[in-house]
Parts: C-alpha cells; structure tokens; sequence
C-alpha cells in the first residue's frame, strides 16, 4: 500500500494537471467552464462549495488548487437548528490542514443527519496550509465565529468537533475566553491535548506539502504543541476540563504525530469519555490524518453527538 505522503502528492500532481488541461483547452489562458469539482480555480480567492471525498489525501489535494474550498454540506447560513439537533456543529480543522482537507467527508454525513455544519479556516493562510498561527490567536478566530454560527442561527450554544490542534485549541477558548457559555459539546480527534513530541510534528511536517518550510519559520502553533511547553502546561493547569461541557476524546493506536496517543486522552471525569477506534473494531488501521475519514470515527462522532440515537460502529 503506498504511503498517505505519497498519496497526497499523487492526488495534488493529478489535480494540477487536470488544472492545466483546462487551462490549455481554451487556447487563451482563462479555464473554460466547467464544474468547480472537476477544475477549481489555482489559488482561487472566492470560496465555493468542493465536492464530498473519500480521503484526505483527495481532500487535501482538491484543496491545494482551490484553498478556500468549503466542505459540502457546510456553512449554509440560512440553516435553523432542529428539535432533534438543536445546536449547530462547527468543524475546526488541524495545523498544516484547512477545513476542506480535514472535513470533506465528515461535513456532508452531518449535514445528512441533519444538523446545521460550519467550518472556518484559522492560524494563517499560505494556501492550503492554515493552524500555524499562535493557538491563542486562533482561538479568539473560533470565538469570533461561533459567534458569527449562533448569531446566524439563533441557537445558545453551538457543538465542537476538532482535529488535531483543533480538538485542542477549542479548549483554550473554553477555559480563557468565555466559551462554557456557548458550548455544550467538543469531540475531539486525535487532539494534542498533552503535547506530541518533536519527531510527532516532523512527521507532520513530512507528510503535508510545503510543511517542512513551515515548521521551523512561521508555525508558531508547533512549537506550543510540544510535549512540556509553557502552552500546553498552561492549558492543562489545574484542570484539563469544565464541568459545564461533555468531553469526548477519539483517538487511534496507530497515531504516528500525537505520540505516544495516549497523551490525547483527558483526565477522567464524570463528563469526560476516551475512546479508541480499536477498542471498537480492532482491524482498523486509520492512523492521524485518515481519522476523520474512518468509518468507525464518524460513528463515534454521531454517538457523541447525540448520544440517545447511538449504535455501535460496524466493521
């Protein structure tokens, strides 16, 4: 089986030359119409709505051509919350990823259940890649937008689900910056809520195109998310959670950039659940950036989510 990095630079060179193809059809130098999922414009500016994909691999090279892309099924500002999902669901997406990357698969099985999706970029943009900024920075981002998602809405509080940085940044919002009071639920993927170490983010690094160049210059968030930092002993001290929000914590074995994954899991507490995706189907093999495309994952998101309606994963 090829390796997910080279699985993602297959998918960005395919769409690149799929780009100039389009390119040169028209003879001219402006890309002939077509449907945005099959030729997104290069380093677009406006944002549009990319199709549903399978994996982040796809995901994320659809996202190298069209970095503003929203994930199908999300940010639809007319939606209103229903009865049976009254709150809405914001996505917050990972360092070195951005919301189409991490969310192309997950936000339109929300949106199908029927819950009112959203999905921001934070930390910095130097096309797809985002989450570099100071993760205090970025969580005022999130704060500004859940704002923006309940403002929209008329819902009181809004559901978090995070990936990565993003199931851990959430938390600096909830503990500084006022956000127990518009929250009810994060689930968290493979945060780094402990810290991972350094060898954790070089894979990181490794596996995303152009983020090697950014981790030693202009991403801020890596440095506070190494094991023992002053952020990460901040975040954690004197507690890792409030008691006015439900914490649920999804990790895998085979995380190869939060390491050791146990160090995702929050301390326990009658509002706190670790899971572990093998612990469900011991087959699965998803490892970090696959999670939030696992089967087995997204059904422990919709159990976390509304817990009355929850089933056991298939695998």
């Amino acid at each position: 089986m090829r390796s997910l990095s080279t699985r993602i630079t297959s998918a960005v060179t395919g769409l690149a030359v799929a780009a100039g193809l389009a390119l040169a059809s028209t003879g001219t130098g402006t890309a002939a119409a077509a449907p945005v999922a099959t030729a997104p414009a290069l380093f677009g500016s406006g944002d549009h709505v990319g199709p549903p994909q399978r994996d982040f691999a796809s995901a994320y090279g659809y996202s190298v051509l069209a970095p503003t892309a929203v994930p199908s099924g999300a940010d639809d500002w007319s939606c209103r919350p229903t009865a049976a999902h009254p709150r809405p669901v914001v996505l917050v997406h990972g360092t070195f990823e951005n919301r189409y990357a991490n969310w192309a698969g997950l936000a339109p099985e929300l949106k199908r259940q029927g819950y009112c999706v959203y999905a921001l970029n934070y930390g910095g943009a130097v096309g797809p890649v985002t989450g570099l900024g100071d993760i205090r920075d970025s969580a005022r981002e999130l704060a500004a937008f859940v704002d923006r998602v309940r403002a929209a809405t008329g819902a009181a509080k809004v559901d978090l689900v995070g990936h990565s940085q993003g199931g851990m940044m959430p938390r600096h919002y909830l503990k500084n910056l006022g956000g127990t009071t518009k929250v009810d639920k994060l689930v968290a993927l493979s945060p780094t809520n402990h810290g991972t170490s350094l060898l954790g983010l070089g894979t990181m690094a490794r596996v995303i195109p152009l983020g090697d160049e950014f981790l030693g210059l202009l991403c801020t968030a890596c440095s506070q998310q190494i094991t023992g930092s002053d952020f990460v002993t901040a975040l954690n001290s004197p507690g890792e959670t409030h008691p006015g929000v439900t914490y649920t914590v999804i990790a895998t074995r085979y995380d190869e950039v939060v390491t050791p994954y146990t160090s995702s899991f929050l301390a326990a507490a009658p509002n706190v659940t670790n899971q572990r995706v093998q612990d469900f189907c011991p087959d699965d093999s998803t490892e970090h950036l696959s999670i939030s495309y696992d089967p087995v994952a997204t059904r422990l998101v919709l159990n976390a989510l509304d817990p009355a309606h929850a089933q056991r994963p298939a695998c």
